[in-house]
């Protein structure tokens, strides 16, 4: 299949749930949403390099260090993420994606359009959130 007709191609409920043609887009998105981060990544690394060279005035040097310490805590959280999305892919190669890791219930097509990380269907996601606030308000 080209990859115009995955692109135009959007899952729907109508569907059998996590068909063949569903999880080739789930991984297709997963992968372009890889490579997105990691191009960033190396972008992010040689601008680093290009800017190495020592700024005199001590303003514009703190600005410099505030952007790169910014830029480094962003890459950070992307490189989290990069591990969450080997995940997914690994869900799809044992046939678990697209299934609550704590009911076993479909976590629903849109729910993944929109987060293809997830991992719990919603009604998970929410208990999961209620435990948190309840232990970080005690």
């Amino acid at each position: 299949m080209s990859s115009s007709k995955v692109a135009a191609y959007k899952p729907t409920d109508g569907e059998a749930y996590m068909n063949p043609r569903q999880l080739r887009y789930f991984r297709d998105k997963l992968v372009a949403w890889k490579e997105d981060i990691l191009n960033g990544a190396r972008e992010t690394i040689m601008e680093m390099q290009e800017s190495a060279t020592p700024i005199p005035d001590l303003v514009d040097r703190a600005s410099s260090e505030a952007d790169r310490a910014l830029e480094l805590r962003t890459r950070d959280r992307q490189r989290k993420l990069i591990n969450k999305i080997d995940a997914a892919l690994r869900r799809i190669d044992q046939g678990e994606y697209g299934y609550c890791e704590e009911t076993g219930e479909p976590i629903g097509v849109k729910r993944l359009d929109a987060r293809p990380t997830a991992t719990l269907c919603l009604e998970a996601q929410e208990r999961h959130e209620r435990r948190e606030r309840t232990i970080r308000d005690d």
